[in-house]
């Protein structure tokens, strides 16, 4: 019997743009948290965006938000995009990437596959809840993370 765990790789390894929004007014960051599988009888995906990122608003004023995986060599690029804010820098005309309309919501022409996703559910994660090493490790002065769970409704590849 064979179990295929490079799914867990996706996120931790090769990263991913986080984008909500629409076509006229978006935002996008990089994500190396997150998860992929079923609940409520739908397929899922899991992402956790810290209450202080621009994206963070994008992600509350939308019902739907992508999760677009790229080949190694936009690895540099994603970097970027998860270190500087949109509020501060125009992320599209600074990356090279080139922003398309993927189902509600935005992707990229460069990317190798792209989870559209409708909202289902947001939950802030309690730092109370957390194991002390972790709480002091992830979140010492700093905002937390709020987790969204999407339902994936279309892959784009």
């Amino acid at each position: 019997m064979e179990f295929n765990t490079e799914i867990f790789s996706q996120y931790d390894k090769k990263w991913a743009l986080l984008t909500a929004g629409e076509e006229s007014s978006f935002n996008t960051m990089t994500i190396s948290w997150g998860g992929l599988g079923t609940i409520w009888n739908k397929p899922v995906a899991t992402v956790y965006v810290r209450t202080s990122r621009y994206t963070h608003d994008f992600m509350e004023a939308n019902e739907y938000f992508t999760i677009s995986f790229f080949p190694e060599q936009y690895k540099q690029i994603l970097g970027v995009l998860g270190s500087k804010s949109g509020r501060d820098m125009d992320k599209m005309k600074d990356s090279g990437l080139t922003a398309m309309k993927a189902g509600a919501s935005v992707s990229f022409k460069e990317a190798e596959v792209t989870l559209v996703c409708k909202k289902l559910f947001r939950q802030e994660l309690l730092v109370e809840n957390m194991p002390a090493d972790v709480a002091e490790a992830m979140y010492e002065g700093q905002a937390p993370h709020d987790m969204y769970i999407g339902e994936v409704v279309e892959i784009i590849r």
